[in-house]
């Protein structure tokens, strides 16, 4: 699978620093006084200082959550979907959809929580026990 690229306005570099190097365990890549690189486990995703375009994410109902519409994450393996769940808690990071399992028994069962980032981008952390459900359909 090819990397993708993601980049993302944040409020504060040093706090987005914190958070994708010490609670997600993303590793730096190349940085600015305006940005810096992120390895999101093979991924390059972009924090930009630009803190008038930071928003809160507007939601979507999903399975009888609020989800935010505007997000990003990543399909873990469900070993380091739980581990990655655990991390975050025990970081003290508030989840706007704790860990849980969605769409039980349908087409596309999946592990999944929801936190933001200090600057309120939403993150989706998602796995499956058949990663062949990933774009099942019913």
């Amino acid at each position: 699978m090819n990397p993708f690229h993601l980049a993302f306005p944040v409020d504060d570099l040093e706090a987005a620093r914190k958070f994708y190097q010490d609670d997600l365990g993303c590793t730096l890549g190349r940085e600015s006084e305006n940005w810096i690189d992120f390895n999101l486990k093979g991924h390059q995703i972009v924090a930009h200082l630009k803190p008038e375009e930071v928003s809160k994410a507007h939601t979507s109902g999903v399975d009888g959550d609020a989800v935010p519409v505007r997000h990003f994450g990543l399909v873990l393996e469900w070993s380091e979907w739980e581990e990655l769940g655990d991390r975050l808690k025990a970081a003290g990071r508030e989840f706007i959809i704790e860990p849980k399992v969605r769409f039980k028994g349908k087409a596309g069962e999946q592990g999944t929580f929801f936190l933001l980032d200090p600057a309120g981008n939403a993150l989706e952390f998602k796995t499956f026990k058949d990663m062949g459900q990933l774009f099942a359909r019913d």
